[in-house]
C-alpha cells in the first residue's frame, strides 16, 4: 500500500506533497512501519536504536551465566 499522506518535519503539518508548502523543507511518511511476528531483522533494529541498553544486557547476562557455571 502507498501512502499518500505526508508530514512536514519542521512545522509539523500534513499535506500529500513531498516538499511542505508552508516552510519548504521535506516531508516524511508519518506512519509506522507493519508489524510482522515473524521479523528477522528486530534485533539488528534494536542494536542500533539502543546500543547502550544492549550492552548492559548483554554484560547482565554474561554475569549471571558465570555465576551460574561457577557452582
Amino acid at each position: 500500500m502507498h501512502w499518500r499522506i505526508r508530514k512536514c518535519v519542521n512545522c509539523k503539518i500534513y499535506t500529500i506533497k513531498e516538499v511542505c508548502p508552508r516552510c519548504g523543507s521535506k516531508t516524511i511518511v508519518p506512519h509506522p512501519p507493519r508489524f510482522s511476528p515473524e521479523d528477522k531483522y528486530v534485533m539488528h533494529r534494536v542494536r542500533m536504536k539502543y546500543p547502550e541498553l544492549i550492552a548492559k544486557l548483554e554484560e547482565k547476562f554474561s554475569k549471571e551465566s558465570e555465576k551460574i557455571q561457577g557452582h
